[in-house]
């Protein structure tokens, strides 16, 4: 089974908590506090390999999380960061966040790679909270949250060209005559299920890559037959090998199968459609072949039609040579997504009123608030005073909220009481 859309979740690994500890050496009066940091968790990275052809393996797991930091100890020991976790995947995969439909990343060169849910930062221990004023802190912070998200991930196979037509129209034979590629090849329709690529050798030092894709039907872009589902496939093509029955095979006009193919590449996207074509009249070896392909060459006046047969080997090598002499001169695909780590915008404090509740919608908030010992009187003294110097007492104040109202930042909820004066 060929594996190329499927999603997964990712969460990276939580941060480590700070520790709250205290010196206490029979020569070391006043020792101070000691509490070490807790460790950093764990990103998750994607990262394109070129061993890998599909997405098969999420398929049988779909769930992953990276490792989280070690709390902190006393005597400033900090705890350890947690481990990264890598997941390849195939070269020209594109990375989606399923909530959104972000495009996070393109990973199309061998080694690319993107993280794609950061690990939490570790909490700091108490001593890194001792002031001249407070030489004594008997609070630390808690351990940040891991990032964690679904993803779709789309495989794009990275072709330079690409065989159309309609179903036994014979591209599996053509690719199986010019590469090393062994797709299945039968008399019925739609006997390519899934896409397949081979290496085409011109001369020595020169090759390309040719993807075979399941035939196309009308009605494809809608969702008629299999071919739709694999168009993703030559999206990245620079050149497309439109294959068609010029024997008429069945009753079938050659003339109107093209037609028909280039239509539904136009519905499915119109760029695609308008990539160069050359156009491959098979069957030669069949004597019907002969008087349609006059017919062909005055219909698709503007096309280069090269006469072959799949069977025989016939007019093989002249195509071949042709395409790769085009493929030489067409620039390669642009890439328009990112690709390497993830830069995140920075929002706004924002509250928001939802059934009775004011929502403090800030990243920086709901991470200080997500690191703060709320079972700590010291600690929530201290979530206070940043509120204050973070404005968001003053949001809220300004959204109407009174004493005794609930208010909910991230994962906690609050009940507003001002500060007495």
């Amino acid at each position: 089974m060929f594996y190329d859309y499927l999603k997964v979740y990712v969460r990276a690994g939580d941060g480590g908590n700070g520790c709250v500890a205290f010196r206490r050496e029979k020569y070391v009066p006043f020792g101070g506090p000691s509490g070490g940091d807790g460790g950093r968790g764990g990103d998750v990275i994607l990262r394109a390999d070129a061993g890998l052809r599909t997405l098969v393996d999420f398929h049988y797991k779909s769930h992953f999380k990276a490792g989280r930091g070690d709390h902190g100890e006393g005597k400033g020991r900090h705890g350890k960061s947690g481990a990264d976790l890598v997941l390849r995947v195939p070269v020209g995969t594109v990375v989606r966040d399923a909530a959104t439909g972000e495009v996070l990343a393109d990973l199309v060169t061998d080694g690319d790679e993107v993280v794609v849910a950061r690990g939490g930062r570790g909490g700091r221990g108490n001593a890194r909270f001792a002031t001249p004023t407070e030489r004594a802190p008997r609070f630390a912070e808690k351990g940040e949250p891991g990032e964690e998200r679904w993803l779709e991930l789309e495989l794009k196979l990275l072709a330079d060209a690409g065989l159309v037509g309609l179903p036994n129209a014979g591209k599996s034979t053509i690719l199986s005559r010019v590469s090393a590629a062994r797709p299945k090849i039968a008399d019925y329709p739609f006997t390519t299920l899934e896409p397949c690529l081979g290496v085409v050798r011109v001369e020595e030092g020169e090759s390309f890559v040719l993807a075979d894709l399941p035939g196309l039907i009308e009605g494809a872009h809608a969702g008629a037959g299999l071919g739709h589902k694999f168009l993703r496939h030559v999206e990245r093509t620079r050149l497309l090998i439109h294959v068609l029955d010029a024997a008429g095979t069945g009753g079938r006009d050659p003339v109107a199968d093209f037609a028909a193919v280039n239509r539904e590449l136009v519905l499915y996207s119109a760029e695609l459609a308008g990539r160069p074509q050359v156009v491959a009249a098979n069957k030669m070896d069949l004597p019907e072949s002969r008087a349609n392909l006059e017919r062909l060459r005055a219909a698709l006046q503007g096309y280069e039609i090269f006469p072959v047969s799949a069977v025989t080997g016939e007019g093989l090598n002249r195509l071949i040579s042709r395409v790769a002499a085009l493929l030489r001169e067409l620039p390669a695909p642009q890439v328009d997504y990112p690709s390497g780590r993830m830069v995140t915008g920075i929002a706004p404090l924002r509250v928001r009123r939802e059934a009775g509740v004011f929502i403090v919608e800030d990243g920086a908030v709901e991470r200080r608030v997500a690191m703060t010992d709320l079972d700590n009187p010291e600690a929530v003294r201290r979530l206070r005073q940043y509120f204050e110097r973070a404005g968001v007492t003053a949001a809220l104040r300004a959204a109407g909220v009174k004493p005794g109202d609930t208010v909910r930042i991230g994962r906690e909820e609050f009940v507003y009481q001002p500060e007495e004066t």
